[in-house]
């Protein structure tokens, strides 16, 4: 369950690497807007590069209605607060060429050649990574008969396993805040102070000290996370940082970031045994039917105009 609503991998695509590329040249063509979709407009360029990316994959599908449903998840995710960076974006770009072992001109190759462009495939990295957080939400929220942490435990003790344990960390997130308007100018000469400060992190306790004689800090006490709620831009870092320590610096929608493990420990609970009896792909049908759900509703709600 946890791999489909939370993670960033798109194992669907590795087909992707394998496909001949030769003579491939897309044609040009004259693009209008086919739909509007609450007053977002998609047009045939858009489906055919959607088609391409359907073939690209070996799937069957209606180009022109995924596009309809990326545009209600992405208004959706937009709707909830969820924004996700162009950093984020080219992160998850970077690591499926790594995953795959390309290069990124490799990559860029194979999606211009196939006619569905790097721009349009990073346009559904965004809008994946922003529904993976949406579900993730709902199925927080308990909607779509999410498991709960008693059932995920007697799951686990009739397959004959013991309780599962997870680790437990204590972090906290520390932002050098650079806003939007000073974002070029600022970001370089951020990012130096940030890394001094992560330098010289060594445990929670003095952080707030160390952030006193700098201009706009926060420092937020993330509190009690299981390792399988990491966030996963965060997660292996965190995982791979000792107690005490930070993470690397990173540039987010907030300025530059970095996380110190307060602490950390091994617990076993029925909480811990939940999130990971998501994390093993136990409940991946129920992922299934709760997206098919929340698609349907917003479908219902939204006006949608074929030209």
């Amino acid at each position: 369950m946890r791999k489909y609503l939370f993670s960033a991998g798109f194992a669907l695509l590795v087909a992707a690497t394998s496909v001949s590329i030769t003579a491939m040249t897309p044609p040009a063509f004259a693009s209008t807007i086919k739909y509007v979709v609450n007053n977002v407009p998609i047009t045939t360029g858009d489906i055919s590069h959607r088609a391409a990316f359907l073939k690209l994959q070996r799937k069957k599908g209606d180009a022109g209605q995924e596009m309809i449903d990326q545009t209600l998840r992405m208004a959706e995710a937009r709707r909830l607060g969820i924004r996700i960076t162009d950093a984020q974006v080219d992160a998850a770009y970077q690591r499926f060429a790594t995953n795959n072992k390309m290069q990124l001109k490799q990559l860029d190759g194979i999606m211009a050649q196939s006619g569905v462009t790097k721009e349009h495939f990073k346009d559904f990295i965004r809008a994946q990574m922003a529904w993976n957080q949406a579900l993730g939400a709902r199925y927080r929220s308990g909607e779509g008969g999410a498991v709960t942490e008693q059932d995920a435990v007697r799951r686990m003790l009739d397959k004959g396993g013991a309780k599962p344990t997870a680790m437990e960390y204590m972090l906290q997130q520390v932002i050098f805040v650079v806003p939007a308007s000073e974002r070029s100018a600022t970001l370089a000469k951020r990012k130096r102070e940030a890394d001094a400060m992560r330098a010289r992190f060594n445990g929670c306790d003095s952080t707030r000290q160390f952030a006193k004689g700098l201009l706009d800090v926060t420092v937020r006490d993330l509190g009690r996370v299981l390792a399988p709620q990491l966030p996963a831009d965060w997660a292996d870092q965190i995982k791979a940082t000792k107690v005490g320590g930070a993470t690397a610096t990173r540039e987010t929608e907030r300025g530059i970031e970095f996380i110190g493990i307060c602490s950390s420990r091994e617990v076993s609970d029925d909480k811990a045994a939940q999130m990971v009896f998501q994390s093993e792909g136990g409940n991946d049908k129920d992922a299934d039917e709760l997206s098919k759900k929340y698609v349907d509703e917003l479908r219902k709600k939204a006006k949608i105009v074929e030209r």
